[in-house]
This record gives structure tokens, C-alpha cells and sequence, in this order.
């Protein structure tokens, strides 16, 4: 039961992110996609997959979500495209904000998956090669290494040379902070559901 929770937060917060990324705010005078604040969570979520229902589902879960979010951006897509009612009369602006979600799915999808890949990896060398004891460490250990690899490519494919590169720095610097962040609050997570094999 779990399990099948998790993996529901897991996909719709990864779904919530790339749809949120379409806006760049502004937060204490930095540049920031809006995906920013929902998407860390899913680091942590990921791991308590792994930890719940092992590294294989681990690993599908995150090639589930990067499929859904292939099939979202699709879909949007298509109903940017499809003819508007004229009494609706905002179509142009529903295309205007959904059409750019193809770059930025794709950058997430590519950053997603080596960055929750190497997480999964990371974690699962932390588990079996060091201790499994202290399970927040584990995650701030696999979170620690996956984290900036995946802000830094999402911050280059979804925003190089559509943004100045102050604005992409400034996207990459508040992504790894406010996952780091994100990750601390998150750790207690790790402690939802029983060990695979205990």
C-alpha cells in the first residue's frame, strides 16, 4: 500500500514539476523555474521506492515517469494545436505557454533520468558497500551526488541560449540550493514503509 502511494507522489510530483518549469520567477532577485520547490521531493520519494520495493522498480518508476511526462507533453501539445472555440478566445495564449513544455520536458527527461539513475546507483553502492544503518544518510549521501548532475543538465537543455546565461546560472545555483534544502526536510521520508528484505 506504501508503495503504490509513493510511486503515485513520485510520478505526479515529476509531472507538476516540468509543467511548473514553464515559469521563471524571481526569488530573493534570482532567476528560478517555478518547478523548482516540488521537484526535489522526488529524489527522496525515488529512494523510498528503492528502499520499499527494491532497485528494479526503482529504475522502472523512473522510466515510467519520464514516459508519462513524454505522453503529457504531448498531449498538451495537441491541445495547444487543436482549434479554439472563439468564445473561449485564449487559445493563443494557451499555446504560448504550452508549446515551449517540448524543451523543457526533454531537458527534464534527460536530467531525470541520469540524475535519478546515478541515485539509484549511489544508493544502492551506499546500502551494500557501507552501512544500512542510518537511512537518512544513505539518502543524503545518493542526493548529494545526483542532485547538482541533474540541475545542471536540466538548467542547460531547458534554458541554454533561450535565457542569458545569468539568468541559467542563477537556475542552476537556486535548483541545487533548494533541493539541498528540499533533501533535508525530505529525510524523514525514508523511514515511510519497511526495508525490501528485512
Amino acid at each position: 500500500m506504501a508503495g503504490a502511494v509513493v510511486v503515485s507522489l513520485y510520478i505526479a510530483a515529476q509531472m507538476l514539476a516540468d509543467v511548473a518549469s514553464l515559469k521563471i520567477g524571481l526569488v530573493a532577485g534570482l532567476s528560478v523555474d517555478m518547478g523548482t520547490f516540488i521537484y526535489p521531493f522526488t529524489f527522496t520519494l525515488r529512494d523510498v521506492v528503492h528502499k520499499t520495493l527494491g532497485k528494479k522498480t526503482a529504475r522502472a518508476v523512473v522510466f515510467t515517469a519520464g514516459a508519462v511526462n513524454l505522453v503529457m507533453a504531448a498531449y498538451l501539445l495537441l491541445a495547444a494545436w487543436a482549434p479554439e472555440d472563439p468564445a473561449w478566445g485564449r487559445g493563443a495564449e494557451f499555446h504560448a505557454i504550452f508549446f515551449p513544455v517540448w524543451r523543457i520536458v526533454l531537458a527534464s527527461i534527460v536530467a531525470e533520468l541520469a540524475g535519478e539513475l546515478v541515485d539509484t546507483e549511489v544508493y544502492d553502492w551506499f546500502v551494500h558497500r557501507v552501512t544500512r544503518a542510518h537511512k537518512w544518510l544513505r539518502v543524503l549521501v545518493s542526493n548529494s551526488v545526483s542532485l547538482p548532475l541533474d540541475s545542471l543538465l536540466f538548467s542547460l537543455g531547458a534554458f541554454a541560449f533561450a535565457l542569458p546565461w545569468e539568468a541559467v546560472r542563477d537556475i542552476f545555483l537556486v535548483n541545487v540550493l533548494v533541493k539541498f534544502g528540499a533533501t533535508i526536510l525530505g529525510l524523514p521520508l525514508i523511514y515511510i514503509g519497511r526495508e525490501r528484505d528485512e
